[in-house]
């Protein structure tokens, strides 16, 4: 838990991590924002790992304690500043990532 609310004061820098709103209906959209940036960090981070434990080298490295600290809601390699290019017609190729 507390390493989600480290990645949600991340994800929400603006206002110091507050919503700072009193509607409901603004409330509400943030907190939608917010759900889904954490479901996209999930998903590309758990493909990242899979892609990375394909790697027989790898696996052999790691010791159960090593197992047992993996989670996809890492956020250390996100640039939560600047220019995001981004093309909607071009998949992530995570294979080549884990090589």
């Amino acid at each position: 838990m507390e390493n989600w609310n480290s990645a949600n004061s991340f994800v929400v820098f603006g206002k110091g991590g507050e919503i700072a709103t009193n509607r409901v209906r603004d409330q509400e959209t943030a907190a939608h924002a917010l759900h889904l940036l954490q479901s996209s960090l999930v998903y590309v981070n758990t493909r990242m790992v899979q892609s990375v434990l394909r790697n027989p080298d790898v696996v052999a490295r790691l010791s159960p304690e090593d197992y047992r600290g993996l989670s996809p809601l890492i956020y250390l390699h996100i640039n939560p500043y600047g220019r995001f290019e981004v093309d909607l017609d071009k998949r992530i190729d995570f294979e080549r990532m884990a090589a």
